[in-house]
């Protein structure tokens, strides 16, 4: 009898693996819902569904391994991250869903969301404010008007799985939708920076430094202490904290 695994567990859901099958628990029917269209409407190899039964999703495991993970070392040689260049070139180049997601929010919305959580960060001791006030002034290039693209919203390395140098899946797709491609290079280049350069050579089109490096820190200093408050460590070797250290 296989395993249960634990991938992933706190507070809002849970991801399980057992043989070859993931289970994913989730208490929010309208993430698991745009999960499930999302794999259906993008133009890059998804995992396949098996059933569903709220709260729970049953989907397939895809083959091959990843890259590496945040705060850990990546391995690949720079065709595996063009390749993944190439792939999310393919998903922003596609038409795009007819809801917003994670990478589309207003820039109104996401100054304010940052202001708050930059004030929250220093009055709690979790940050210094030199930090925080300096990635706040660089976050400020990833607030501006963009082009709505189809994006996956949560393209950690972890989610992009290889064969070589051949993509062979791209998982967790509840925040996906309309929204700013530039999020989703940053997102996999996060902690990455070295391989930054391969994964644009494979996107194909001139893309704008500065604000894949805005997006790097205003996606740390937002997600600072919701890893805290769900027992995750961002203060770990390579990880959100060292991110936003890099930008000093």
């Amino acid at each position: 009898m296989d395993e249960v695994e634990v991938v992933v567990a706190h507070s809002e859901r849970a991801t399980l693996r057992v043989g070859d099958v993931f289970l994913k628990v989730d208490a929010d029917q309208a993430r698991v819902d745009v999960e499930v269209e999302a794999m259906a409407l993008a133009p890059v190899p998804t995992p396949e569904v098996l059933w569903r039964k709220p709260p729970v999703l049953a989907i397939a495991a895809v083959p091959g391994t990843t890259l590496g993970r945040l705060g850990g070392p990546s391995a690949g040689a720079p065709a595996a991250w063009a390749a993944a260049g190439r792939v999310l070139r393919r998903l922003h180049d596609a038409p795009p869903p007819s809801w917003t997601g994670r990478a589309g929010r207003s820039a109104a919305r996401l100054a304010a969301e940052l202001d708050a959580e930059c004030a929250l960060l220093v009055t709690n001791g979790l940050l210094p404010a030199d930090l925080v006030a300096r990635n706040r002034e660089v976050a400020e290039a990833a607030l501006r008007p963009w082009t709505p693209a189809f994006t996956h919203g949560d393209l950690q390395i972890a989610h992009v799985f290889f064969d070589g140098d051949a993509v062979t899946g791209v998982i967790d797709w509840s925040e996906a939708g309309r929204g700013d491609a530039l999020y989703d290079l940053a997102t996999f280049t996060l902690g990455h920076a070295e391989h930054l350069d391969d994964v644009i050579a494979g996107y194909g089109t001139d893309v704008d430094l500065d604000v894949v490096h805005a997006w790097w820190s205003l996606r740390s200093l937002l997600a600072v202490r919701w890893l805290v408050e769900h027992g995750f460590d961002p203060f770990s070797p390579g990880c959100e904290v060292d991110v936003l250290r890099s930008r000093m």
